[in-house]
């Protein structure tokens, strides 16, 4: 234990001594975890509509109030034919072309039904899904308040009435499913790439020589590497996790103790997994493309942006082989949902194997030579 003080001593010295990094380890994470999850909105809230009314009736002019005053969208055009609306779309100027033919009020009378033309520019999917279903639910809203005097259409009996509330995140607001998991993302990334250069670093300045013919064992070596940013990172942690009460007004539902145990255990082994990157590796430029490579993936394939369960198999299998995707699991499910350790129990052997398994490589790759 006393050469692995030295070791430690070393580290801490070495660090800080460019106060840059230093700043920018602690710094850089707080100002994305403010500025990202506000750039990655998914939350759809001003569609533009472009609309073609042939009727210009009582009933048509009620659709359109309904459709703007729905708070979801912006009518930007009253067009008077469907290529004009289509010219809006091409030069980007609206989102939905809704198409309201003539005899819309005279059919709704008579026949109780009429159809409307809905076109939607798909070169945006996500937007044009959920501006489709926006504009298809005020729709809903609009045939199921109205009023028409007419005996001889028969209203359909038992109809279901379902109502629905969203639980764990009552608006439905993307922040609550995005900043969590961006916490996970960001301490990812400072605590691989820092690991992953560290090694490396020592292998171009020669240092590492001196040390491999010092009596140093090959786990104390890789044991002072990572104590100094498993404390760095924790501490990064605990920023974040002020940034999201502060900021966002994010406070964990469950507790707290619980979430750090889990960072603890993801740290280790992001570190090893760093590590064993450094040891494989003879140059940091060469260390840093592996190291984003990576990243890269754990970002796509970690459940930052879509959710594990709809990916196909093969994807899910190499998804639930990476440790970001069990801890970004973790911190939503305690977080949000206000989870306690039975429900995690399976994630945390997850990490635990996780963190002996690259580990253990990487103590074992670092050749040391006497």
């Amino acid at each position: 234990m006393k050469v692995l003080g030295f070791i430690l001593q070393k580290e801490f010295r070495q660090i800080s001594r460019d106060k840059t990094i230093l700043i920018m380890m602690f710094l850089m994470p707080t100002i994305q975890l403010i500025v990202l999850p506000i750039a990655m909105n998914f939350d759809i809230k001003s569609v533009n509509i472009s609309i073609i009314d042939h009727d210009n009736s009582t009933y048509s002019q009620k659709l359109i109030s309904k459709v703007g005053s729905s708070g979801f969208f912006n009518i930007t055009s009253m067009e008077t034919s469907y290529p004009n609306a289509l010219e809006n779309i091409e030069q980007d100027k609206a989102d939905i072309v809704m198409e309201i033919p003539s005899g819309f009020e005279r059919n709704l009378v008579r026949e109780g039904m009429q159809k409307i033309g809905i076109s939607v520019d798909a070169i945006n999917g996500a937007k044009a899904s959920i501006g489709g279903s926006y504009l298809a639910a005020v729709l809903k809203d609009f045939n199921t308040n109205l009023e028409i005097n007419n005996d001889n259409i028969k209203t359909p009996q038992g109809l279901i009435d379902v109502t629905y509330r969203n639980w764990y995140n009552v608006r439905a607001e993307y922040k609550y499913n995005i900043v969590p998991a961006i916490l996970v993302i960001l301490l990812t990334m400072i605590g691989g790439f820092l690991a992953a250069l560290n090694i490396v670093k020592e292998k171009e300045m020669g240092t590492i020589e001196q040390i491999n013919v010092t009596p140093i064992k090959k786990w104390e070596f890789i044991l002072g590497k990572l104590i100094p940013f498993w404390i760095i990172g924790m501490i990064v942690f605990t920023i974040g996790l002020f940034v999201c009460w502060i900021v966002y007004g994010i406070i964990s539902q469950g507790s707290i103790p619980l979430l750090y145990t889990f960072a603890s255990v993801y740290l280790v082994a992001l570190l090893g997994f760093g590590l064993l990157i450094s040891t494989y590796c003879d140059s940091q430029v060469q260390a840093m493309f592996v190291a984003f490579f990576f990243m890269m993936i754990f970002m796509l394939m970690g459940g930052l942006f879509t959710s594990v369960e709809s990916m196909p198999s093969w994807a899910r299998g190499i998804s639930n082989m990476l440790p970001v995707t069990h801890f970004i699991k973790v911190v939503r499910m305690i977080m949000l949902k206000g989870s306690n350790f039975s429900d995690v129990r399976t994630e945390f052997l997850y990490l635990i194997a996780f963190g002996i398994f690259l580990n253990s490589w990487a103590i074992w790759n670092y050749r040391k030579t006497t």
